[in-house]
Formats: structure tokens, C-alpha cells, sequence
């Protein structure tokens, strides 16, 4: 998702510069859905550089995209060897959904988390704004809801979000929480980019809250100031630090 403007080799070669261990691959640009041969291509790449495979991030939003479409993106997975599959929890806020918006949203998810489960894959919600998510509590409600063990969590910060509110919202995930976005964004939120130990406080609160109970997580940078491969440097040095931090304590 960070590097867009790079090709799949590209991207490699920046996470092996950085020290970093998994890359998640984006169904926009990298790793189309339906192109499996792409998917080949770039599980081979990871495969002969030691890097593994994270969420294939598509962009399918569960009771709003045609039902038809999660076929190209579950077989898009499978040919990737991507462990899990990352959708949206529809296009309406939570406050804003309906109960029969709402139900088809859980019933979609049910339905691609049964398609996962039978490809041995899992299946995760984006944490995102006009979404179902886009509330812990909502989020809480919809896993519960869906009730399916393919389906785990997601994560990631808000805007200028506080960091006991985000601790709230990582514990009311666990231990279903596998992945995790971490970036520091301003006031101004996407916009305002800032370098990841901007936000010690948060970062450090979250991770230790991710490393309490032991299981291996995945955390990933986004949202690297300009999209640059200096920026992902310093942010993957802080991320490792800091992780390194937290084992330690």
C-alpha cells in the first residue's frame, strides 16, 4: 500500500534495505484480483528473498461489491500464498447503517469467511472510516455477529488518536488480533504524515499490549511520510527498536 509507485521487485528490495520481515501486497496495484499469475510471480519474488507474505489486501467492501468478485479475489490469494484475505465491512458508518445494511454486511462476510475457510485462509476487516468498523464497538459487534473462526482482527490508529483509547480498542481485539497498520498521522490525518516515533506514546503503549500474551503478530508500516524509501528506513528502525524495547521489558 506504501509504495504504489514501485513495482513488485522494487518493493523487495526496499523491505530487505529496511530489515523488514513480511510485506502485505495490495489488490489496486501490485496484485490485481484475477491475476494469478501475477500473484505467482510476486510469491516467487518474496520466496527467493527470504520475505513472507502478509494479508492480501483487496478492496472488496462485503454487501456492496458484486458477490461474484471475492471468487477472483480468494483465488488471487491462493495463488499468492497469502495467509489471510483483508475486505471492508461495507460503504455506510456504523452510525449511519441501517439494520438490513448492517445484516447484509454480516451475512457477506459470513459467506467469504466460509470461501476462505475452505481454501485454508482467513479472513480480516479493515479498521476504516465509513465503514462498520469504523467504531471499536461496532467492530467488537460485527466479528460476533459474523461468528465464523476464519474471520480474525485487524487494526490500525485513527486520527490523532489517543493512546489509552487505542490500547482499548487493541485489547477488546485480542487474542484474534493478528495484523496490525502502524503509521503516525496529525491533526490533519492523512495528510499530515508524521515519522512513526512522533508518537512514542502510542506506539509503545500498543505494542506492549500486542506482546503481553506472546503470540507472533504482524505489525506493518503504512502511510510513510511522502511515500519515501528514506522515510520507511527511519520508520522501520524506530518500529524495530521499539519492538526490541518491549521484549526486552
Amino acid at each position: 500500500m506504501t509504495f504504489r509507485q514501485l513495482d513488485p521487485a522494487q518493493v523487495v528490495s526496499v523491505a530487505l534495505d529496511c530489515g523488514l520481515q513480511v510485506v502485505e501486497w495490495g489488490g489496486d496495484v501490485h496484485v490485481p484480483a484475477g491475476a494469478v499469475g501475477t500473484a505467482r510471480a510476486v510469491s516467487a519474488l518474496c520466496a527467493d528473498h527470504g520475505i513472507a507474505i502478509g494479508t492480501y489486501g483487496s478492496y472488496y467492501k462485503a454487501g456492496h461489491t458484486d458477490e461474484s468478485e471475492f471468487d477472483a479475489v480468494l483465488r488471487t490469494a491462493a495463488a499468492l500464498g497469502a495467509p489471510r484475505i483483508r475486505a471492508w465491512a461495507g460503504v455506510v458508518g456504523s452510525a449511519d447503517a441501517d439494520a438490513e445494511q448492517r445484516a447484509r454486511v454480516v451475512a457477506d462476510l459470513r459467506r467469504c469467511a466460509d470461501a476462505c475457510a475452505a481454501e485454508g485462509i482467513r479472513l480480516t476487516v479493515e479498521h476504516h472510516v465509513e465503514s462498520l468498523t469504523d467504531d471499536i464497538d461496532s467492530a467488537v459487534r460485527l466479528r460476533e455477529e459474523v461468528g465464523h473462526d476464519a474471520l480474525v482482527a485487524h487494526w490500525q490508529p485513527r486520527e490523532l488518536p489517543d493512546a489509552a483509547e487505542c490500547v482499548r480498542e487493541v485489547r477488546a481485539l485480542l487474542p484474534d488480533l493478528v495484523s496490525v497498520h502502524a503509521f503516525s498521522w496529525g491533526a490533519d490525518g492523512f495528510t499530515e504524515r508524521l515519522p512513526l516515533d512522533a508518537r512514542l506514546d502510542l506506539w509503545d503503549a500498543v505494542l506492549r499490549e500486542l506482546a503481553a500474551d506472546g503470540r507472533r503478530r504482524e505489525v506493518l508500516l503504512e502511510f510513510v511520510p511522502g511515500d519515501s524509501v528514506e522515510a520507511c528506513r527511519r520508520d522501520a528502525a524506530a518500529l524495530r527498536d521499539r519492538i526490541a524495547a518491549t521484549m526486552d521489558n
